[in-house]
C-alpha cells in the first residue's frame, strides 16, 4: 500500500526509464492511448489531486495501492501540461492524435485531386496542428493572438501552395505519385508551423534545469534543439500513415474495387491511417526524451557565464 511504511514513489518522473527508447515507448503507449480522451473530467481532476498531494506530502488516502498511484500518474501525464500543471485542451493532447489525425489525414488523402478539397482539408489540418503546437509548447508561456495567427496563416498557406503545386505536377505522373502529395504538404507545413508557433521560445529561450530539476536559466540554443526534435518527430509520425495507405489504395484502384464500391474509399483510407497512427504516435513521441539534454558548451555565452562551472549538461522540456 502507498503509505509512510513503504518506499516513496517518485511521481515527478514517468514510471519507466526515460533514458532508453523502450522506456519512453512504454510511457507514451500509456499516455498517448486514444482511450484517454474518453476519461471524464472529474476522474482526471481526481487523478491530478492524488498525484499533486502525493508529490507534496508523500502520502495517499488509506487503501491506495502503488498501482493506483501509477494509474493516476498516467492520467495526469496524458491530460496536464508538464511545465504549468494546467489541464490541456482535449483536442491538443497526444491522446487525441489518433482519432483526430486519422479523420483529417484520411480525408486529405481521399480528396487530394480537387483544388477546393485540398484547400479545405489543408486548412482543417493546419487548424488542428496549431492547436496541438500551442497546447504542447515548452514552458507554457502565454503568447498573443498575433503570435498565434501569423504561424497559423503561414503554415496553412505553405501547405496549400505545396499541395496545389505538387498536385498539378502529379497529374502528369502515375496516380500513385499523386497520393503522396498530402505528405509532402504536411512535411512542408510542419517545418513552418512549429518554429513559428513557438517563436517566442526562439526569441526568449526555454527553461533549462540541472539534474535535480532546479531551474538554472533560459536558453535559445536549447529552444532550437527542442523545436528541431519536435519537427522531426512530427514528420516521422505522419510518414507511415501517409506512405503505406497510398500503396494499398492504389492497388484497390487498379483492381477496380474503388470503381465498383466508391463508398469504401474514405472509410478504408481513414481506417488504414488510424491503424498506422496507433503505432506511429507513441513510437515517434518516444524518439527523443521528453526532458532532453544539451551540453553546456553549446549554450549561449551569456547563459554559460551564470552557470556553475562544474555543470556539464542541462535539461529542458522539448515539448511534443
Amino acid at each position: 500500500m502507498a503509505n509512510n511504511s513503504t518506499p516513496r514513489l517518485d511521481l515527478s518522473k514517468p514510471r519507466y526509464d526515460q533514458s532508453v527508447f523502450s522506456g519512453r515507448l512504454r510511457h507514451f503507449m500509456e499516455t498517448a492511448n486514444p482511450l484517454n480522451v474518453l476519461v471524464p473530467s472529474k476522474r482526471l481532476e481526481d487523478a491530478a489531486k492524488l498525484v499533486t498531494e502525493y508529490r507534496l506530502h508523500g502520502t495517499a488516502p488509506p487503501g491506495t495501492s502503488e498501482e493506483q498511484l501509477w494509474k493516476a500518474k498516467r492520467l495526469y501525464d496524458s491530460a496536464y501540461h508538464p511545465d504549468t500543471g494546467k489541464k490541456m485542451f482535449v483536442v491538443g493532447r497526444m491522446s487525441a492524435q489518433v482519432p483526430m489525425n486519422m479523420t483529417i489525414v484520411g480525408c486529405m488523402m481521399t480528396f487530394h485531386r480537387s483544388p477546393g478539397a485540398i484547400i479545405f482539408w489543408q486548412w482543417v489540418n493546419q487548424s488542428f496542428n496549431a492547436i496541438v503546437n500551442h497546447t504542447n509548447r515548452s514552458g507554457g508561456e502565454e503568447i498573443s493572438a498575433r503570435q498565434l495567427m501569423v504561424p497559423y496563416a503561414a503554415a496553412t498557406t505553405a501547405a496549400t501552395v505545396t499541395a496545389l503545386g505538387l498536385n498539378e505536377v502529379a497529374k502528369r505522373l502515375p496516380s500513385l505519385i499523386g497520393r503522396f502529395v498530402p505528405f509532402a504538404a504536411v512535411a512542408a507545413a510542419n517545418s513552418i508551423n512549429i518554429p513559428l508557433m513557438r517563436q517566442k521560445e526562439l526569441q526568449a529561450g526555454i527553461p533549462i534545469v540541472d539534474e535535480s530539476g532546479k531551474k538554472v536559466g533560459m536558453s535559445k540554443a536549447a529552444a532550437k534543439k527542442a523545436i528541431t526534435q519536435v519537427i522531426l518527430s512530427r514528420i516521422f509520425m505522419a510518414m507511415p500513415a501517409m506512405v503505406i495507405p497510398p500503396f494499398i489504395m492504389n492497388n484497390l484502384e487498379k483492381r477496380g474495387i474503388l470503381t465498383r464500391m466508391p463508398w469504401i474509399n474514405a472509410p478504408t483510407q481513414i481506417a488504414l491511417v488510424g491503424l498506422c497512427l496507433v503505432f506511429a504516435t507513441p513510437f515517434c513521441c518516444a524518439l527523443f526524451p521528453q526532458m532532453s539534454s544539451i551540453s553546456v558548451s553549446k549554450l549561449e555565452e551569456g547563459v554559460k557565464k551564470d552557470l556553475d562551472p562544474a555543470l556539464l549538461r542541462v535539461y529542458y522540456n522539448k515539448g511534443l
